[in-house]
């Protein structure tokens, strides 16, 4: 196996192998450039000679057009001439047709075996960020989360989570001397938010039987790894969604997988396409998260390439940790598309042979300015490269092709039937039934008591009457009368202050001629 990946050929002629050493692989990249620029094809082939080094990959699939990587593409190609003479001119002697070991995955279960995680696994923080949830609210999700610990309620699925907030907006007075005030407003609010979510889908990614990661880091048969590719056409349509799925995959793999220290090979290749989604209106403590997994990660053997239009959208302390870069073309129509462009060429370790700025505006389809890390780590020069063609499908697969890769997995009949298992919503239900049921015993017990002294001591009071009827309505009362009318008026006055005086003056007089 070679301990390099061949990216393409630079220099004169292009002629100069460009290339990434897989040492240094699992130190993060880039892949940027303007739509139609050929980053998919890039994406492609580096997911290809992962695959061949034996190491896993997940990617996702915006377009559709990934799903090529598991059929090998062939000379009745229309652009098979074309791959061929490119092959030739960048000295890619080795070039032909393979394909992948491919696993589709769909949060949706569609056009893949699907994906799911549980509601405490994904955690409040990044809840909170799908949700877009205030700091009230999140506050509120926290206690949730912290009452489900405390009292061993199972937070599987999205109703386990919306029982659990009614309960806690039943209770709010006692919860909120213990953790600050529980504001039935902003449970609601939540309530809302979880049914925004459910209306696009979301309640699919809940549930389990949860996906394994060690499902995404296998190797077939012949050594090759594992392409894992999750259907993102649908998910797009709700990008919060998308972002935060994958941004969880992130932490559940920094949070589970061991340190390996500094591999000859990644052990997993993490693609994070449209990246910008991932940081729009992300809060300081998520964007803080991001970094901190990025800085850590690549100990445990884990490389990450942000896919997006421009690297302005990804933020400068992570843009600084990405080292292997391939920036496709960008266009500098705007003022801000040129500040943009300079921004982006200054991040590039300077070639003498041509200006960075010119070369990223002027680089064509299917051609890029590349840097990768050298010995020890150090940026390379820059240059303009023209990349390989792909040797698996360039475009996507037929339904029934895909059907059949579906049918044909080790993963299928894992994850399609969904499970439902006791938790918080259950547990929950049956304390609210059991309460009811002993309410309505100690009623019917206290309605049939013997004795009215019984009844008064069990309902925790002094007997002082007869027991007032269930019904106030005015069917109950005495019929009112001219005399009772007089009656009620004297002595309403004989308990006023002319009333008290009068009777002092009767009684006064009464003991005083004693």
């Amino acid at each position: 196996m070679s301990e390099k990946i061949f990216i393409g050929g630079g220099g004169e002629g292009y002629s100069t192998p460009q290339e990434m050493s897989f040492k240094y692989a699992n130190r993060h990249g880039l892949i940027a450039g303007a739509t139609g620029t050929g980053k998919t094809v890039t994406l492609q082939i580096l997911a290809e000679s992962f695959s061949q080094a034996g190491v896993p990959v997940i990617m996702a699939d915006v377009k559709g057009d990934l799903s090529g990587l598991a059929k090998p593409g062939t000379p009745e190609h229309k652009l098979h001439g074309a791959f061929v003479g490119r092959a030739e001119k960048i000295g890619f002697g080795t070039y032909q047709y393979h394909s992948c070991p491919v696993t589709f995955w769909d949060l949706f279960g569609q056009q893949g075996h699907p994906v799911r995680t549980t509601v405490a696994e994904m955690g409040p923080l990044l809840l909170a960020q799908l949700l877009e949830l205030s700091e009230a609210q999140e506050g509120i999700l926290n206690i949730a989360f912290r009452l489900a610990d405390e009292q061993a309620l199972p937070l599987l699925d999205l109703k386990d989570l919306q029982a659990l907030l009614v309960w806690i907006g039943e209770n709010r007075g006692e919860l909120s001397l213990r953790y600050g005030n529980v504001s039935p407003a902003s449970v609601g609010a939540i309530q809302r938010r979880l049914l925004v979510l459910e209306n696009q889908g979301g309640a699919d990614l809940f549930g389990e039987p949860a996906l394994a990661l060690s499902d995404l880091m296998r190797q077939d048969a012949q050594g090759r790894g594992m392409v894992n590719i999750l259907a993102s056409d649908k998910l797009m349509a709700a990008p919060k969604l998308y972002a935060t799925f994958l941004l969880w995959l992130l932490s559940e793999l920094f949070e589970e997988l061991p340190e390996v220290g500094d591999p000859d090979k990644p052990r997993l290749v993490f693609f994070f396409d449209e990246a910008h989604l991932l940081f729009e209106d992300a809060p300081k403590a998520l964007v803080d998260k991001v970094e901190q997994v990025a800085r850590l990660i690549r100990s445990k053997g884990v490389g990450i390439y942000f896919i997006t239009q421009n690297p302005g959208d990804v933020p400068e302390d992570i843009l600084g940790q990405l080292g292997n870069r391939i920036q496709h073309a960008l266009r500098a129509f705007t003022a801000r598309d040129r500040k943009n462009l300079k921004l982006a060429a200054e991040t590039y370790r300077e070639n003498p042979r041509f200006s960075t700025e010119d070369a990223i505006r002027e680089v064509g389809v299917g051609e890029a300015v590349t840097s990768m890390l050298q010995k020890k780590g150090v940026p390379g020069v820059v240059e303009r490269t023209l990349i390989r063609p792909p040797s698996s499908q360039l475009g996507p697969l037929t339904t029934a092709e895909r059907a059949e890769i579906l049918k044909t997995s080790d993963m299928a009949g894992k994850y399609d039937k969904p499970l439902d298992r006791h938790s918080a919503y259950e547990m929950l239900s049956a304390r609210a039934a059991k309460a009811a049921e002993q309410a309505e015993v100690a009623e019917v017990k206290a309605e049939k008591a013997p004795e009215p002294k019984a009844r008064e001591f069990n309902a925790a009071r002094r007997f002082s009457g007869s027991r007032i009827p269930r019904s106030s309505s005015r069917r109950h009362r005495p019929k009112d009368t001219f005399a009772s009318a007089m009656s009620e008026a004297v002595i309403k006055e004989l308990k006023g202050t002319t009333g008290r005086r009068l009777v002092r003056g009767i009684l006064g007089g009464l003991f005083k001629g004693r």
